[in-house]
């Protein structure tokens, strides 16, 4: 049994692939009738609509009271898809960053098939931080190296389990940050999780001596970031020339297939999103804090007297992600003497940092409300306060907390 779980967690990512077209080929005559079960009771359901539609709109109005605090996507599907190349071709003029954003969602697919099979399990071992590894941390993080050592266009790699930049190809134009698998504290049960990428140039650094493209520079250098976001389903919001797009990953929705009847691995199902600069939802990590920081503590009272609604798992990326699919929402995580910052800068803050700005939100540094972006980076496993999202929101907890 240990050998199998020594295994497991140094499964590489041509190996993720073979597994699963194996396991695909011997699945999909079972699937096509599931399907054809599942399109014959969305038939039946269909025929129900009618008869229900009256109970949906005395919900609409608020009638059963916590109903009317939910949000839900205004979404709407679409008669085509475009792929993933098609959208690069268009909003990316760069074509080696290009290279790397294909490069990274070739990792975050293997992460998810890796995901899908892998049990949680403590390795034995912990990162510098002292925190205890687990095998879905492992399995990510050797999943993000392998792209980056293997990258023709990724000049230095730092992870967050291990904070050190470290050369991949001398060749190279980036430098790529990650954190490979945030929220190991909810992955054991199974909620969501997912994996930030910031990627600068791999010369943006100022540091004398440090030539890496990180120490010294700032989040507003990166070129682009992603997040991942591992759920039922698995979504990545990239940053592109003229704003922020999600793609997804396996779906095969009408209006995705290709003429040869064969879909694309990743689709675009949201272009150039926006975060308005009004919300009324919250997500406030940290609220040990608030014992020490009176004006947060009144920040807390704020959105409970005004009815906002909470939404906050105790994982950065669906916590902060939200704001992107409710297109509203603030996260907003302090800190004091008591609770110190945990947040790293380079592998959480900014990342997500650029992609709120890039949709029209607004972040702070928690300490003096400018832009997190603009904080230096001046070492790697550097810790951050932050605040992101709804603009007028982030200008709230400016005023109440720096």
């Amino acid at each position: 049994m240990a050998s199998q779980c020594i295994a497991r967690s140094t499964v590489l990512p041509a190996q993720l692939r073979a597994s699963n077209a194996v396991r695909s080929t011997a699945t999909k005559a079972v699937a096509a009738q599931r399907k054809s079960a599942a399109v014959a009771k969305l038939s039946g359901f269909s025929a129900q609509k009618a008869s229900q539609k009256v109970a949906r709109d005395v919900r609409r109005y608020g009638e059963y009271g916590a109903s009317s605090t939910s949000f839900y996507t205004t979404t709407e599907k679409q008669d085509k898809y475009d792929d993933l190349d098609t959208v690069l071709d268009t909003k990316c003029s760069d074509a080696k960053v290009k290279a790397v954003i294909k490069e990274m969602l070739d990792a975050c697919a293997d992460i998810t098939e890796a995901l899908r099979s892998a049990l949680v399990t403590v390795e034995g071992s912990s990162n510098t931080f002292g925190d205890a590894q687990l095998s879905v941390d492992v399995i990510a993080d050797e999943i993000m190296w392998d792209a980056c050592r293997s990258s023709a266009v990724v000049a230095y790699g730092a992870s967050e389990e291990e904070p050190e930049v470290k050369a991949c190809n001398p060749e190279g134009e980036f430098t790529v940050c990650w954190d490979p698998l945030d929220g190991s504290s909810i992955v054991d049960n199974n909620w969501a999780v997912g994996t930030m990428i910031g990627i600068w140039g791999s010369k943006s650094g100022s540091k004398v001596g440090d030539n890496n493209g990180m120490l010294g520079a700032t989040g507003r250098d990166q070129v682009t970031s992603m997040v991942a976001l591992y759920g039922p389903r698995t979504t990545v919001l990239v940053a592109l020339d003229d704003g922020v797009y999600e793609f997804s990953y396996g779906c095969t929705p009408e209006g995705c297939m290709s003429s040869d009847g064969t879909f694309a691995p990743w689709i675009c199902s949201r272009t150039r999103i926006t975060i308005a600069p009004d919300c009324k939802i919250f997500a406030p990590a940290n609220m040990r804090a608030a014992q020490d920081l009176p004006g947060y503590k009144q920040l807390l009272d704020h959105f409970m007297e005004n009815k906002y609604t909470l939404r906050y798992s105790g994982g950065m990326v669906p916590d902060v992600y939200q704001q992107f699919t409710k297109q509203q929402g603030v996260f907003s995580n302090p800190t004091s003497e008591s609770s110190p910052a945990k947040l790293r800068l380079a592998f959480e803050a900014a990342p997500f940092g650029l992609l709120v700005e890039k949709a029209g939100g607004k972040t702070s540094d928690g300490v003096t409300g400018g832009s997190v972006l603009d904080v230096q980076i001046n070492a790697v496993d550097q810790r951050t306060a932050l605040c992101l999202g709804s603009a007028n929101e982030v200008d709230r907890f400016n005023s109440m907390c720096c």
